[in-house]
């Protein structure tokens, strides 16, 4: 499966509310839109987690502040959606910035 390089719509799921305007302005900076969740599977947040997953070419997995239950879910909906799954154990702007410039080598 080939990751898009140009204009992403990137799935954030996992990490801290108060990174998501880093995040975005990461993405946005290289020329792609950042969709973040915060991985919290309860209530309306499993369908909203899917719904992100579907908008998206790329889905990003925070481990290190996503419950285990939240990891597995979005490795799951990104699996039914047909979309690549990148694994990140930081949520941290840095982070992506280093996503973003490995995926070259990725696709």
């Amino acid at each position: 499966m080939s990751i898009i390089l140009n204009n992403m719509k990137i799935a954030w799921i996992g990490g801290l509310d108060r990174n998501e305007r880093a995040l975005e302005e990461v993405a946005e900076a290289a020329g792609h839109k950042l969709l973040f969740h915060c991985g919290d599977v309860r209530g309306r947040g499993a369908d909203e987690l899917r719904g992100v997953v579907k908008r998206s070419d790329v889905v990003v997995v925070v481990t290190s502040v996503n419950s285990h239950g939240g990891v597995l879910f979005a490795k799951k909906a990104a699996q039914q959606a047909g979309r690549p799954v990148l694994i990140s154990r930081s949520g941290s702007s840095s982070m992506l910035e280093q996503l973003l410039a490995e995926l070259p080598r990725v696709a």
